[in-house]
């Protein structure tokens, strides 16, 4: 970018900040994975129409605009990695509106999720999708990238409650997308296009989120397994006597030592692996379904069944799982998170796998995440300065990749494509099925100016982590 072109970016943004020191500029740089790029200018304002000035003026000279929130992505995806302006959605948080009588919020992109949480619980209704970086991530982040969370189980993820948008387009037109209404067959769904679509095909400015009534009541089930495979074939067998846990989550026996040295709870640190089961619903219906569910993990194999008693021991179980991510890096201070996916009934197959995996590299795997949608969290527990570890590192995360997809899964349940597992898309769709998505963002970003470099592979591009 030319000082021309910063001059004509100051006289648009006449209600915000525009930050071209290099300090400033490197805050940006990065995200929750990998590599670092330096914008050329960043961009701060709460309105809609200089933003879409922007984007027009960025369409005519070619520059590349890349939207961000608070940047926990965890697969690239808002890294600035051809220059160009970063446009800091996090300061668009203004709008968080309840609609009690059309079970909607209408928000702003920059508005945390967490906050969505509180504001549909104080009028007894619930928001579903809830991440774990639901605390720090905003809801414009979980809309580019498709976020689920520990519910999707039972609920879906965030394209599942997006019915409405505002967007600006990559030719910087403002357009409304989808509405107020839960049924909406009015043409093609670009609401569902556009959720998921990493910020490639336009810049979401606000959303009308689907809302539920919260249910009466929930119970918390931990069932401890000697064997992680075993643990897999409770999975598949509670989910096929048709109980649907809100949430069926799995940690494996180093995410739980982890966890223990971290902050004890006390989890059983010989155990292979515990399931984390979460029951709502009707307070006779989960009787039932605790004792059944509890049932059908003995059958097959758990060694303890442990069903807390009150809130307080409820919030101590559910807090181990939030724990995983913050006690592994204390173990190696690099963490490469990965979210592949396979369906329910392959799990105990892709827990074998990953076990494989581990051994055949020697690396430092922890297995947790939500076990019962089959979207395992395989994380890789290494230094980035030691580079022969990276390289076995690199290795490990290809082959989980192309495990999931050979068990018939996918590269990515929740965390995104990004630059990350760009390289192995046509793994997944096939050479046609991903010349198709490029024909969309060509017709709908002719100037290739939308978050470039993402999703799409370069050619020759390889999975790089050092």
């Amino acid at each position: 970018m030319t000082s021309a072109h910063i001059e004509e970016i100051m006289s648009i943004v006449k209600t915000g900040r525009v930050l071209t020191d290099e300090s400033d500029r490197f805050s940006y740089s990065f995200d929750g994975s990998f590599g670092t790029y330096l914008p050329d200018a960043v961009i701060q304002t709460k309105s809609v129409e200089e933003l879409a000035a922007l984007v027009k003026f960025a369409n005519r000279e070619r520059i590349p605009v890349y939207p961000r929130g608070q940047s926990t992505c965890l697969s690239g995806g808002p890294l600035p990695v051809k220059g160009g302006m970063v446009f800091d959605l996090s300061v668009m948080n203004d709008l968080l509106e309840i609609s009690e009588e059309d079970l909607v919020a209408i928000v702003s992109p920059g508005v945390l999720t967490a906050d969505i949480h509180k504001a549909a619980e104080k009028k007894g209704l619930l928001y579903p999708p809830d991440p774990n970086s639901s605390h720090v991530s905003t809801i414009g982040g979980n809309m580019a990238e498709n976020s689920g969370g520990p519910r999707g189980l039972k609920y879906g993820v965030t394209k599942d409650y997006v019915i409405g948008l505002e967007l600006i387009t990559p030719e910087g037109d403002i357009i409304k997308t989808g509405g107020r209404t839960v049924k909406n067959v009015t043409g093609y769904d670009l609401t569902k296009l556009i959720v998921g679509s990493e910020g490639t095909l336009g810049i979401i400015t606000k959303a009308v989120l689907r809302l539920l009534p919260k249910p009466p009541a929930s119970e918390t089930v931990m069932a401890v397994f000697d064997s992680l495979i075993d643990a897999g074939s409770a999975i598949s067998k509670i989910l096929s006597a048709g109980i649907l846990p809100a949430k069926m989550e799995l940690m494996d026996q180093a995410s739980i030592v982890a966890v223990e040295n971290y902050e004890p709870l006390g989890l059983p640190v010989d155990a292979a692996a515990i399931i984390l089961l979460e029951l709502d619903g009707h307070p006779a219906a989960l009787k039932d379904e605790v004792k059944q569910a509890a049932d059908l993990c003995k059958s097959v194999g758990a060694r303890d069944i442990r069903i807390p008693q009150n809130v307080a021991e409820k919030a101590e179980v559910w807090k181990a799982r939030k724990l995983v991510s913050p006690a592994i890096v204390r173990i190696k201070p690099t963490k490469i998170s990965e979210d592949a996916t396979v369906p329910r009934s392959k799990i105990p197959q892709m827990c074998a796998r990953l076990q494989q995996i581990r051994d055949k590299y020697n690396v430092h795997l922890v297995v947790f995440g939500h076990a019962g949608d089959g979207n395992l969290h395989p994380n890789i527990i290494c230094d980035k300065s030691d580079k022969e570890e990276m390289q076995r590192v690199e290795q490990a995360v290809a082959e989980i990749f192309t495990a999931a997809v050979e068990l018939g899964g996918t590269l990515s349940g929740e965390h995104g494509i990004g630059t990350m597992k760009a390289p192995f898309m046509e793994m997944e769709l096939g050479a046609i099925g991903l010349d198709m998505m490029k024909r969309i963002k060509e017709v709908w970003d002719p100037n290739n100016i939308m978050n470039p470099g993402k999703i799409f592979p370069e050619p020759g591009q390889k999975l790089e982590l050092s």
